[in-house]
C-alpha cells in the first residue's frame, strides 16, 4: 500500500491545499465550508474508503482498493484530458511560439504556469466535489458508490459546459446511440472525447488570434529590412526585441491569465 506521503504529493497535483499545513498529520474535521478539499480530508476520504470494517451495502475493501488505485494510476491522464489543463497548455505554447523565441520561457516554466492556472480554473469544480460528495461521504451520509458517482457528475458538468453540441453529436452518431434525453445522460466514452476536441478547436482557435499581430510584426520589419537592401540580415532576429516590447508594456501574462480563466464557463 502507498504511504500516505506519496497520498499527499499525488494529490496535491490535483486538488492544491489551502488550509492544511505542510506535516500535519491530524485530518481535519469534516466541514462543509464550501471550499476545495484539503488533503487531509483527501486522505481520511482515503482511509475511510478503504477501512477494514463495511457497513451495509457498500463496497469491499479490495473492491475499493483496485478502484483507488486504478485512480491513482490514471490521475495524470484524468488532470490533462478532464481539466482546463489542455486549452491552457495549448495557448501558452502558441503564445511561445508567436514571441519566436524558442525555449524562453522554459518547459517546465510553461508546465507550473498551465498547471497553476489550472487549479485556480478548476477551483470551483473541485469546491462542488467537495460539497457534494467527499464532505458527506466523511460525514456518513452518503455510501462510497454514491460519492464517486456525485464526484463524476460534478466533473461531467463541467466539461459539458464547454462542449459544443456538434461534437457531442459527433460522438453520439458514431456510437450509433439514440439520441439522449439530456447532456448528463450521456456516458463519459462521450463526453470525454468531445470535451477534448472541443477543447482543441478552442485553444487553436485563440492561438490564432494570438498570432496575427506578432505576424504583423514579423511582416512590418521584413518589408523595411526587404527596402534597405538587408536580405541577408533574418527578420526574426529585428523583430524579436519588437514583440517582447509589445508584450511587455500590453502586460501580455496577466491578460492572457485573465482571458483563459475567463474563457471557462
Amino acid at each position: 500500500m502507498l504511504s500516505k506521503t506519496c497520498y499527499t504529493i499525488l494529490l496535491l497535483m490535483l486538488l492544491a491545499p489551502g488550509r492544511v499545513l505542510l506535516g500535519q498529520a491530524t485530518p481535519s474535521a469534516p466541514t462543509s465550508n464550501g471550499t476545495v478539499p484539503s488533503v487531509a480530508d483527501l486522505l481520511t476520504f482515503i482511509d475511510k474508503a478503504t477501512a477494514e470494517r463495511t457497513e451495509g451495502r457498500d463496497w469491499s475493501t479490495p473492491v475499493k482498493l483496485v478502484i483507488i488505485f486504478s485512480g491513482l494510476a490514471i490521475l495524470p491522464s484524468l488532470f490533462i484530458m478532464m481539466t482546463s489543463f489542455t486549452r491552457i497548455v495549448i495557448v501558452l505554447a502558441f503564445v511561445r511560439r508567436a514571441l519566436s523565441t524558442q525555449s524562453i520561457p522554459p518547459t517546465i516554466a510553461v508546465m507550473g504556469l498551465a498547471l497553476f492556472l489550472t487549479l485556480y480554473t478548476m477551483a470551483p469544480t473541485f469546491e462542488l466535489i467537495n460539497t457534494r460528495s467527499i464532505q458527506p461521504y466523511l460525514a456518513d451520509q452518503i455510501d462510497f458508490t454514491t460519492a464517486s458517482t456525485l464526484a463524476t457528475n460534478v466533473l461531467k458538468e463541467f466539461m459539458l459546459r464547454q462542449c459544443r453540441e456538434t461534437d457531442l453529436m459527433l460522438f453520439v452518431q458514431m456510437a450509433k446511440i439514440p439520441p439522449p434525453s439530456g447532456p448528463m445522460a450521456l456516458g463519459l466514452h462521450i463526453v470525454v472525447p468531445a470535451f477534448i476536441i472541443s477543447e482543441f478547436r478552442t485553444a487553436f482557435e485563440i492561438g490564432c488570434l494570438l498570432f496575427i499581430p506578432f505576424l504583423v510584426i514579423d511582416m512590418v520589419i521584413a518589408s523595411v529590412l526587404l527596402s534597405a537592401g538587408m536580405m541577408m540580415l533574418p527578420p526574426v532576429m529585428i523583430s524579436l526585441p519588437f514583440k517582447l516590447i509589445l508584450f511587455i508594456l500590453v502586460d501580455g501574462w496577466g491578460m492572457l491569465a485573465k482571458s483563459l480563466s475567463m474563457s471557462f464557463n
